[in-house]
């Protein structure tokens, strides 16, 4: 175990340490430091004048990624206190992966510093695993929502955003959204020109809020049935276009006839109608939470032309999508969950 030892004064304005976990996201890691990178020095010099990093393993050596890739050199992990935060990015959660004991120790010790954690992707895993996150609110991609839940029943996952600032602990869903928290604790130390700066040159437009929604994912949580949630799986990668019932059934392995009993078994409703209502939610989603005109959400939710989305909109909401914008009603986010797709009884029952 690290000892506690006099904090090395910061040689520049913003220092962050990374901890890399056994085949944490490359993305995130990625997104972050270089965000780092670009804030630190004039132009693209890659001098760490205004931000240092640190790259540190538990065991002190390279860190290979989920995809492969290797960072090297890794340094073994130092004090604590000789950073303004220490960032954890976690990997693929494979429960039979032996836990690190040492990386949850270091966090441990972090805490109890008081050094700031930031848990990136999977890293919130580690926090919680570490239980520094005990009454905290705890970001999580949509994606890994339904596993943190199953994993730790007593933790509420927040999956509507893309990070959640908790003071001494923040977390972020991963992702591009690692830039959106690089480029927030780079406002707060150095500015916003720099983290402006930094995003533009990444070609990001502008930094994302903690309110930013994550973006509409194609999961459904409530399925049981293995069958209708790889049917569901299936029809959510394709959300621009129709696929028919007997295509469906064909890639499944089945017949037409038992794929639909399964789905009115398990969602009272047919492959069609469930298709067609996860197509119409998302165009909602787009139009309360993107820019794009109803013509491009039509197109892009798999409708034939405009006419024929609002046509079908307005039969499932009772209400033109050209109005969904302008009225903005909080009633409507019972069909707006940014986070999972639910079919709602005022739909079924139609």
């Amino acid at each position: 175990m690290i000892a506690r030892s006099k904090p090395a004064e910061h040689a520049t304005p913003l220092s962050v340490g990374f901890i890399l976990l056994n085949r944490f996201t490359l993305l995130p890691f990625a997104a972050f430091v270089d965000c780092l990178r670009l804030a630190a020095d004039e132009g693209d010099r890659s001098r760490q004048l205004r931000c240092s990093w640190t790259f540190m393993s538990s065991h002190g050596g390279a860190a290979t990624s989920s995809c492969g890739a290797v960072i090297s050199p890794c340094e073994e992990l130092k004090n604590p206190e000789n950073f303004d935060y220490l960032v954890v990015i976690g990997g693929v959660q494979d429960e039979k992966d032996k836990i690190d004991h040492r990386a949850l120790d270091y966090i441990r010790l972090a805490a109890q510093f008081g050094t700031p954690l930031v848990g990136l992707c999977t890293g919130v895993f580690a926090l919680i695993q570490a239980g520094v996150m005990k009454g905290k609110q705890c970001c999580v991609s949509w994606y890994h929502h339904g596993d943190l839940q199953r994993r730790f029943p007593d933790i509420t996952p927040v999956a509507d955003r893309i990070f959640v600032d908790e003071g001494k602990l923040i977390t972020c869903a991963g992702g591009i959204a690692a830039a959106d928290v690089a480029a927030y604790l780079i406002e707060r130390h150095l500015g916003r020109a720099w983290a402006i700066k930094s995003l533009h040159i990444m070609l990001i437009d502008e930094a994302r809020s903690t309110e930013h929604p994550q973006p509409q994912p194609v999961i459904f949580e409530k399925v049981k049935d293995r069958l209708v949630r790889s049917a569901v799986d299936i029809i959510s990668q394709h959300m621009g276009e129709v696929i028919s019932v007997e295509q469906l059934a064909q890639r499944l392995n089945t017949s037409r006839r038992n794929l639909e009993r399964k789905f009115q078994d398990e969602l009272g409703v047919s492959p069609q109608r469930f298709a067609r209502d996860l197509r119409l939610r998302y165009g909602l989603w787009l139009l309360m939470y993107s820019a794009k005109t109803v013509t491009e959400i039509g197109e892009r939710c798999g409708f034939a032309d405009t006419a024929h989305f609002s046509r079908h909109f307005r039969d499932a909401f009772g209400y033109p999508p050209s109005l969904a914008r302008k009225q903005n009603n909080t009633r409507d986010q019972q069909h707006v969950d940014p986070f999972f797709i639910h079919i709602d009884s005022r739909i079924e029952g139609r």
